[in-house]
């Protein structure tokens, strides 16, 4: 599973696999080291977890509610939002009745295809942009009905996690 992460307002990917109890994890994060993993991880009570990494033990507690959380690992304390890349934002960029929606890029890629025209009128759930990464191809959608005022890129560019490609108002 993919999975579009902010943590204490570090953007970044990770990439999870569960096999039982073990976990195998990739957190990529722009300007910081890739940290690679394998955990085991038991629920030892509701929402308290049992985690051990790298030889050491932890306790890990979490309160999650829909895709925002915070994570409390000893001492440490982390806010923390998820979302499938997939999916459209629209918490961020603006509800689909809002004034403005940024349609960003969920990951590095290039862009394959630009499928409006500034100026264009949009309706919810149209195709925007169509991204290239990993070599799977993305349809970036409009969470909200409305007007294209900016399209930031062109076929073929290269485009980072998180950048805006398109807004519309």
């Amino acid at each position: 599973m993919k999975l579009l992460v902010r943590v204490d307002e570090q953007q970044g990917q990770l990439e999870i696999e569960q096999e039982g109890g073990r976990w195998r994890f990739r957190l990529e994060r722009e300007g910081l080291e890739t940290v690679n993993g394998d955990a085991s991880v038991v629920e030892v009570e509701p929402g308290i977890y049992s985690v051990l990494w790298n030889g050491a033990s932890f306790e890990a507690k979490i309160l999650w509610e829909s895709s925002k959380g915070v994570v409390d690992v000893g001492p440490e304390h982390f806010v923390v939002e998820a979302s499938d890349p997939r999916e459209v934002d629209t918490t961020r960029h603006g509800s689909a009745a809002g004034s403005r929606h940024e349609v960003v890029s969920p990951m590095p890629g290039k862009v394959v295809r630009v499928l409006v025209e500034e100026g264009q009128e949009v309706t919810v759930g149209q195709g925007i942009v169509v991204v290239e990464a990993m070599k799977m191809q993305n349809e970036m959608q409009s969470a909200k009905a409305g007007r294209v005022t900016s399209v930031r890129v062109k076929a073929g560019e290269a485009v980072a996690g998180g950048e805006v490609l398109a807004v519309i108002e």
